[in-house]
């Protein structure tokens, strides 16, 4: 592998390098590593902050739970409580006396915690009567979710669990515990605290709190949850089953006391909320990098493109002494570097050119004028050799031939000193339409004498077209290659067929033969080679003819070539008439 040694890299490539090494990724790594640790931070303290949001959202509602528990506790050892239920009433009458003189205030405690709506006493006494917030246990309640999800389980204390609303959802929080602390009682008797459904969603929906809150039991089911997309509250959901976001932050708040005994408050918190707040300031960030950028960019790319001008400048002068240029390089006589070495060449390629005018100029202008004698000697010989000489000898072989008879032969040389008299003779660019048509026939019957029966044309020239001028030998190059290239190898009778006509403000040639055709690859050479330079070979007649029509009207013209092997070939040439008909080309 070849070593590239730093001599070898442009100034200007340089000066890239040293934007690149010292700018562009400096600023980059900067701004990158800056808002990695930003957004690390700032996710550090979003968790943290969110857990203690969901810290004093579990403690508030083991609060709200430790009120209904604290009462549920004082009614069961209240022996008022166990009397006034279990005593057997001789009326109602007796019962509502009783439950005015000792009990009236059951509710009592409900204005002193804003966690608690109500209190209820359940009893399967039948001498009790329904009324005040006393309720018969009857075959409904039995069936009711609270009832079999705890007192079927006996349990000792109080259990906390979910029971039906007024609209019938599993949506009210209650405290249930059945009264059993007398041996000597005959009844059933529950309490049920219902803790204040305002309390419960003002207590979750934490406003501090980034993300979706979910109250879980001890079977990971969910009790209750922000999360508005999970109907909790028409059935139990696991909470594994919920659709937890990629890169979502999970915390977890767990309750050690009995009575909501692996109960724990989870709380989910998306990536994007996490970073909100840093990726608002993306903007900001992108705004100082960009600007950090423009400055040092705009200032360095002056600075190097001054350098580069001034040093190409040099350069191109240097490569031009070779060529004996040796022009000055303008401006002023700066005094740095660059402006010294500017001053040093402009007096060495002064002193270059007055030693070159002294010593070589007059040597060279010797030898060119030699030269040129020469020339001028070598044209004066040939100038003698007139073309008219031609001319003359054709015209007295056709004389000679008429004397004998032989119409046919003078003919041909009448034709064959026509053509030759055209190409020799070209005296102007542009030829009627009905002129180019007689030098055609000139050489078609040359070429019908030469292949006798072997070949017939036909030649239709519209009258309105007779006198449009056309680029002089246009369309005989065509004719041509129909003739040599296409009917001459036919073992059979050639047909060569030429129309030109109008059609609006362009003139419309076709030539068409039966000959034998193209090969796809002989055809897509003489396509490719309207668009090189040089050619040789059998298309130079079309390319050449291809080169003057580009000339004349650039891309306002159109040829086309259609052919295949066995089935002869169609030429089509379009050309616009007004530039000629107004008579500005010559």
């Amino acid at each position: 592998m070849k070593k590239i040694h730093l001599n070898d890299i442009r100034i200007r490539n340089k000066l890239l390098l040293i934007y690149m090494f010292s700018v562009f990724l400096p600023i980059v790594l900067t701004n990158v590593i800056f808002y990695n640790v930003t957004s690390e931070n700032v996710r550090t303290q979003k968790i943290h902050d969110n857990e203690l949001a969901l810290r004093q959202v579990a403690n508030s509602f083991k609060q709200g739970v430790e009120d209904a528990v604290g009462i549920a506790s004082v009614l069961y050892a209240d022996a008022f409580v166990y009397q006034l239920l279990d005593t057997t009433y001789e009326s109602p009458v007796d019962f509502i006396l009783a439950y005015n003189n000792n009990f009236r205030d059951i509710n009592k405690y409900t204005p002193v915690y804003s966690s608690i709506r109500s209190i209820y006493l359940y009893t399967d006494n039948p001498t009790v009567i329904t009324a005040g917030g006393v309720f018969a246990i009857d075959d409904l309640v039995k069936e009711s979710h609270w009832y079999q999800s705890t007192l079927e389980t006996r349990k000792k204390y109080p259990v906390v669990t979910r029971s039906a609303a007024e609209n019938g959802d599993l949506s009210q929080f209650v405290v249930v515990r059945a009264l059993d602390s007398s041996d000597t009682s005959s009844h059933e008797k529950v309490i049920m605290i219902n803790l204040n459904d305002r309390f419960i969603h003002q207590l979750f929906a934490n406003e501090t709190f980034e993300g979706d809150i979910y109250l879980l039991n001890e079977e990971n089911n969910i009790e209750y949850t922000t999360n508005e997309s999970v109907p909790w509250q028409s059935e139990y959901i696991a909470f594994d089953t919920i659709s937890i976001p990629n890169h979502a932050t999970v915390l977890e708040e767990s309750y050690p006391v009995q009575y909501i005994d692996d109960w724990k408050v989870v709380g989910v918190m998306p990536e994007d909320q996490l970073l909100a707040e840093v990726r608002k300031s993306i903007p900001s960030i992108l705004y100082l990098a960009l600007w950090n950028f423009v400055i040092p960019t705009l200032f360095i790319v002056y600075i190097a493109g001054n350098i580069h001008f001034r040093l190409n400048t040099i350069v191109k002068k240097m490569r031009q002494v070779k060529n004996q240029n040796f022009e000055l390089i303008p401006g002023k006589p700066y005094k740095d570097e660059i402006g010294v070495l500017t001053t040093e060449f402009n007096r060495m390629s002064k002193k270059i050119k007055d030693l070159i005018n002294d010593v070589y100029i007059a040597r060279i202008q010797k030898k060119d004028l030699q030269i040129q004698n020469k020339e001028t000697q070598l044209k004066a010989l040939q100038s003698q050799i007139n073309p008219h000489f031609l001319f003359n000898v054709l015209e007295t072989i056709r004389m000679r031939s008429l004397l004998k008879k032989e119409d046919e032969t003078a003919e041909i040389i009448r034709n064959m000193a026509q053509l030759l008299r055209n190409s020799i003779t070209w005296d102007k660019d542009f030829v009627t339409a009905k002129e180019e048509v007689q030098l055609i026939q000139a050489f078609l019957e040359i070429q019908k004498y030469r292949f006798a029966d072997k070949m017939q044309y036909s030649i239709q020239l519209s009258e309105v077209a007779e006198h449009v001028l056309i680029p002089n030998m246009t369309i005989i190059p065509f004719i041509e290659n129909a003739s040599i290239h296409g009917i001459e190898p036919l073992k059979t009778t050639g047909k060569i067929n030429m129309k030109i006509e109008m059609d609006n403000n362009h003139l419309i040639c076709m030539v068409e033969d039966n000959g034998i055709g193209m090969e796809q690859g002989m055809y897509n050479e003489i396509v490719d080679s309207f668009k090189e330079n040089e050619i040789t070979g059998e298309s130079i007649g079309i390319r050449n003819v291809y080169q003057r029509l580009k000339m004349y009207y650039q891309d306002d013209f159109e040829l086309k070539i259609e052919t295949a092997q066995g089935q002869g070939t169609t030429v089509y040439l379009k050309i616009p008439v007004n530039v000629q008909t107004l008579g500005t080309v010559q």
